[in-house]
């Protein structure tokens, strides 16, 4: 690319990226989820704090107050059931969002969406998706979970 094009891609990308950006936690014990997740939002303009389990995930929560958590639902020391629940109990942390991830349903050969999760949790998340994550789906979800806060 020249120059030029090297340039424009520069003015897009300061043209997209938000002038507030929301900030993300992306807790998931694997890294390749967690860099998948940040490589799709950040073109969107989005921060981003990462946690590889549970507790990690609960101490990033709090110290960072994220706008957003995408939360994987099985991490290590806390699975993310665990994770979701104590969120929601939080003082600081209970009107932040969380779209739950899973490659269970998958495996499993089963389905189930936020209802069923809200039935299980008994509070509903504000999305879930499942793996392998399809990458415009997870874009959109996060865009209409942040009220269209992405660029």
């Amino acid at each position: 690319m020249g120059r030029h094009g090297v340039q424009r891609v520069k003015r897009w990308k300061e043209h997209t990226l938000m002038a507030d950006p929301k900030k993300v936690l992306i807790a998931d014990d694997e890294a390749d989820v967690r860099a998948f997740v940040e490589a799709v939002l950040e073109v969107d303009g989005y921060q981003f704090v990462t946690a590889a389990d549970g507790e990690a995930a609960l101490k990033a929560a709090r110290a960072e107050a994220p706008d957003l958590v995408v939360l994987d639902v099985q991490m290590p020391k806390k699975d993310g059931f665990q994770v979701f629940s104590e969120l929601r109990r939080g003082g600081e942390t209970r009107s932040i969002p969380v779209i739950m991830l899973t490659g269970v349903g998958e495996r499993l050969g089963i389905g189930f969406g936020s209802r069923e999760m809200g039935e299980y949790l008994g509070s509903e998340p504000e999305g879930y998706i499942e793996k392998p994550i399809d990458p415009d789906l997870l874009r959109s979800t996060v865009s209409k979970v942040l009220g269209g806060a992405s660029a």
